[in-house]
């Protein structure tokens, strides 16, 4: 059985990203212990959000979670600076993993977005007894 968050592709790429840093996270130590545990609370609230939010039906609600899950891949971002500066990460690896960040970060924000659409009438399209909705493809000048 498959879940309905399961089958979204932010989902399975931050996953994907909690498993790699689940790999690094396993060498860091000594100084490095409160970033490697931040990053790690950080990483798994990435899909954690994003399957909370997927199950909201509200649209504000889903939008809260998966702007949350948007703030914890930025953060990820920020940690993954902190242990490059103390010569935990590789540059090279880091930046890899970071433009899959932005990635998922973009589809967050596509996701979240939702909410501030802004609707007009579609009186002012020329079609008053149609109404296609806001996520419709609905092209009038096709009629």
């Amino acid at each position: 059985m498959t879940l309905g968050h399961e089958k979204l592709d932010v989902y399975r790429l931050s996953i994907g990203y909690v498993a790699w840093v689940y790999k690094k996270a396993d060498s860091l130590r000594g100084i490095h212990r409160h970033a490697r545990d931040q990053w790690l609370r950080a990483s798994q609230s990435i899909p954690l959000n994003i399957a909370e939010g997927n199950g909201k039906t509200a649209e504000a609600d889903r939008r809260r979670y998966f702007e949350i899950a948007r703030g914890s891949a930025l953060e990820c971002a920020a940690i993954q600076d902190v242990l490059m500066i103390g010569e935990a990460l590789d540059g090279k690896e880091s930046q890899e993993r970071k433009i899959e960040l932005d990635r998922i970060a973009a589809m967050l924000s596509r996701l979240g977005g939702r909410g501030y659409r802004v609707r007009e009438d579609t009186e002012s399209y020329g079609h008053p007894e149609f109404d296609p909705g806001p996520d419709s493809d609905f092209d009038p000048d096709e009629l």
